[in-house]
Order: structure tokens, then sequence, then C-alpha cells
């Protein structure tokens, strides 16, 4: 990974060739991004509203007021806006995949908008989602073809590259969708990681990946000024959710793909499917948790409950903000770690090691899934018409007294 450049761009005072340069038109892409994200949601507002295409609090809802939900409509424009105000034909393989990938985020956004609107079946979702995806994989040869000796995989065919490749979109854009349940959640995580990729694509001279990388993250980090607002809340909704998860699919493919062309280069990264899972760890192990307990107890994964662990988090008493704080600082902490101590271990070692975290996180959730049932059942036992002071003593008492 080239790092020299910008450094003696600026050691030597030339700023106007800097002012040039991929990474000032990166930055710059950012900032209009979210500019533009924060100019444009407050109309969306106004005309959800007086639409009446808002969303109304259901059982699963950690709201309390109807909410517009077209925040994509601001992510999917001020993100192209950004990413097409430079040219992009240095690299021409990177700009006709991307160029590809414009007509499966379109196909999407159109599907996401009749989703917040008037609901699509879920089925009929999955095969747009999957046609989305094949689009780029099949007519863009991008795909997954090597293991990074996971299990001592390395290559592989075209029958097991293109089904994986097509899982990992589906995957990563309903994990994404998934987390979508309370305000700043799938925004900062999709933000943390667009950043991330962004900046890896940079020093590697991948122009075009990396200007839509900070794209979407300038458009992420305006939406997130008024997710968190009081008076002028928006969702993301389907339209934000699936274009963000198409687009971190891309990054993460394609992140995959150019460690395995650089192979023999002393900046690839040969723990790159772990990177990307380290980044996006998040929605993968929240994805399937509530998968495994939802089949554990008889039922449907794919029907909707309140198992998520940002809905345990608000239930255990965190506000939006620090539920989302908590699970922010789990992919920076744990990304962190990772790059810290990797060092020699293996793929395989480091898969082992990823499957211990989700154990970890199952026994957390479980605990703090057990502290919400005891203290509805201490409330519950406290609220008792037969309840009185005489019934408890010592602590118990004191806990009466509370």
């Amino acid at each position: 990974m080239d790092l020299t450049l910008p450094l003696q761009i600026l050691s030597d005072g030339n700023a106007g060739s800097f002012i040039h340069h991929d990474i000032y038109q990166c930055i710059l892409s950012f900032l209009i991004a979210c500019f533009l994200s924060i100019i444009s949601i407050p109309i969306i507002i106004n005309l959800s509203n007086l639409l009446h295409l808002t969303a109304k609090p259901g059982f699963r809802s950690s709201h309390e007021t109807e909410t517009p939900t077209l925040g994509g409509i601001a992510i999917f424009a001020s993100t192209l806006i950004a990413y097409f105000l430079w040219p992009h034909s240095e690299n021409i393989l990177d700009s006709n995949l991307i160029s590809l990938s414009m007509t499966g985020i379109i196909i999407l956004f159109f599907l996401g908008i009749k989703d917040d609107i008037l609901a699509v079946d879920p089925t009929k979702k999955l095969i747009i989602q999957i046609f989305a995806s094949l689009i780029l994989v099949a007519m863009g040869n991008f795909k997954v073809d090597n293991f990074y000796g996971i299990f001592g995989i390395h290559d592989v065919s075209d029958f097991i590259s293109i089904p994986l490749t097509v899982f990992i979109f589906i995957a990563i854009i309903n994990a994404i969708n998934l987390i979508d349940g309370i305000d700043g959640l799938a925004g900062g995580i999709s933000l943390i990681a667009g950043v991330g990729f962004g900046i890896w694509f940079i020093l590697n001279d991948h122009f075009s990946f990396g200007c839509l990388s900070f794209a979407m993250s300038g458009s992420l980090l305006g939406f997130l000024r008024f997710n968190f607002s009081k008076t002028s809340k928006i969702f993301m909704g389907d339209t934000g959710s699936l274009i963000v998860g198409y687009l971190l699919s891309i990054f993460s493919v394609e992140f995959l793909s150019l460690n395995v062309g650089y192979l023999h280069d002393t900046s690839a990264y040969f723990n790159a499917p772990i990177i990307v899972m380290v980044l996006l760890i998040v929605p993968i192990f929240d994805t399937l948790r509530v998968f495994i307990v939802r089949i554990f107890k008889g039922g449907s994964p794919f029907v909707a409950d309140r198992n998520h662990m940002h809905h345990i988090l608000i239930d255990n008493g965190l506000n939006h903000f620090w539920a989302s704080f908590v699970l922010w600082m789990v992919t920076i902490v744990n990304t962190t770690l990772f790059f810290i101590f990797h060092g020699d271990i293996t793929n395989t070692a480091s898969l082992y090691i990823y499957i211990g975290m989700f154990g970890v996180y199952m026994i957390v959730a479980h605990m703090l899934k057990r502290r919400i049932s005891t203290g509805k059942a201490v409330k519950k036992l406290v609220k008792s018409p037969s309840f009185n002071d005489d019934d408890l003593s010592g602590p118990g008492k004191i806990l009466r007294e509370l």
C-alpha cells in the first residue's frame, strides 16, 4: 500500500498537485455527498409527511410516532452525484465494473421504494436481489474464486464461486436490512465499513472504488444527522438498506478479488476474508444469531421478532444512540485488535477464533435476555395486588421500597 505519495506531495510543498490527486477528490466526494444528503432529506421528510408515506409504530418498533421511511432516496442520489463528479477512466476494469453495478443499484432502488410504500412479497424481493447480483457476477465476471487457504482450499471452480458470490451479495444485503431496527445502527456500521474499504482502495490506486466508498460514506453521515434527530427524524427504509447492502457486497467481493491478484505483493492482505468478516461483524453475528434462535424455538428464521441485539440493548435500558454506539465500538475495537494481533495466524485459525467470538456473542446476548426477563418478573411481582412489605425482608424489602 503506497503511503508515500501524499506525504511526499505535502513535504515538497506542492499543494497544487495534491489538489488534483485522487485522495483529494475522494475526500471531496465524501463532503459533497454529505452536503447533498443533508440538504435533500428535509425535502423528502416534508413530501413523506404530506403524502403520508410514514412507518407506523408496531410491536417490533422502537419508536412511538409515525416516521418517514424514504431516507434511502437521499442516500442513493447523493452517492451517485458525488461519485460521477469526477472522470473514472484511469482504471478501465474498475470503471466498467462500477458502471455495470449501476444497473443493479437502480433495480434495487426501485424495489426499495416499492417496498417502503406498498410492501413487496419476501420471495419476490429475494428473486430481484439475486437477479441484481447476477448482473454483476455473470456479466462482469465478478466473483470470489479463492478461499485464501481456509481449510487448505485455494482456487475454486465457477460451479462454486458463482453461487458463493451471489450468496455473499444476498447475505450482506439482508444482514444490513435486518440490523436497520434502531436509529444510527445500519447507517453507522455501513459508514465505518465504507470508510475502511475506501481507504484500502485509495492506497492501492483503485480510485473508482475508493471514490464510490467515500461517496456512500458521506451520504450516510448526512443521513445520520436526521436519523438521530428528535424533530426531523427519517429512516433509510428498504430503499437505503438494499442499496447500501449491495454496495458493501461489491466492496467486499472486490477487496477479496484484488488481494488475490496482489498475493505476492507485500501490501496484500492474505487475511482478506477475515478482514471482511470483522468489518461486518455486527450484521453477520446478529443475522446468524437471530436465525439460530428462531430455528431452535421451532419457528421460521424469516419471521420478524424483537430478538436482535439492538432490541436487547434497548430493552436493557439503553437509548438508540448508546445502543448503536456500543455496536459501532464492537466493529471498531474488533477490527483494530485484528490488525494488531493477527500476525502470522492462518486464515483457518482466524476463522476458528471468529467462530469462538460468535459463541461469546451468543452467551452475552443470552445473559442480557435473561436480565430483561428477570427485570420484568420483578416488576410484575412488585405490581401484584397481593404483594406487600411483609412478603419480603432484607434486600427484597429494599427492592420493594425502590
